[in-house]
């Protein structure tokens, strides 16, 4: 059974950083493409960032430039380091991963942006 579970959240001020982890259990990490979403408070549920087994990476259009997901697989942990962090950022950030085409998702983490 896949597990992932979230830390790193916290109250931050506009434009400061936080780094997100993701451990992950269960099955042979480095075999997965990983991911982080997150729900602001209203809205639906959005991708931020995903990273491959080959460390090919993508994001969204509003954190590129800001945010970098990265992974180590001797840790099976994957990381979203935020930067130039915006009110806009607050959200609950999940860490997902698809396995024999099951989603997987942590409990969230919470990331406030606020002065």
């Amino acid at each position: 059974q896949v597990q992932l579970v979230e830390s790193g959240g916290g109250l931050v001020q506009p434009g400061g950083s936080l780094r997100l982890s993701c451990a992950f259990s269960g099955t042979i990490f480095s075999f997965y493409t990983m991911a982080w979403y997150r729900q602001a408070p209203g809205k639906q549920r959005e991708l931020v960032a995903r990273i491959t087994s080959s460390s090919t990476t993508n994001y969204a259009d509003s954190v590129k430039g800001r945010f970098t997901i990265s992974r180590d697989n001797a840790k099976n942990t994957v990381y979203l380091q935020m930067n130039s962090l915006k009110p806009e950022d607050t959200a609950l950030y999940y860490c997902n991963t698809v396995v024999a085409t099951r989603n997987y998702w942590g409990q969230g983490t919470q990331v406030t942006v606020s002065s």
